[in-house]
């Protein structure tokens, strides 16, 4: 019973630490994408540049420490519509395990 009782709680503290090094990852991707459709919003209504926007992106990019470079911000501007997306993948060190967490947030808003 005392062996079973520690292998639980190892487990269970092992569960809280993947939690703790996984969810950072998708929390600051949630951020972005929420910060891309807020930039796609104003871009297309005010008409911004590409590089203002990227700039705009970046800034967040670099807040949140997502492995990004500027260059990777894909920007489409027209009069009609604004499309943000990034590609991107995340290294977890699991301590006995490594995965790579991939995302590709992206937003589009078209001019009314």
């Amino acid at each position: 019973g005392t062996i079973k009782a520690i292998l639980w709680t190892i487990l269970l503290i092992y569960g809280a630490f993947v939690a703790y090094k996984i969810l950072p990852a998708y929390v600051a991707e949630y951020q972005l994408a929420d910060k891309m459709q807020e930039q796609a919003r104003f871009a297309v209504v005010n008409r911004y540049p590409e590089d203002q926007i990227r700039d705009s992106i970046f800034k967040v990019v670099k807040d949140l420490d997502i492995p990004v470079k500027r260059e990777e911000i894909k920007i489409t501007a027209t009069q009609d519509v604004v499309r943000i997306a990034c590609d991107y993948t995340v290294p977890v060190d699991l301590l006995v395990y490594q995965i790579n967490l991939h995302f590709t947030p992206s937003s589009e808003n078209k001019n009314l």
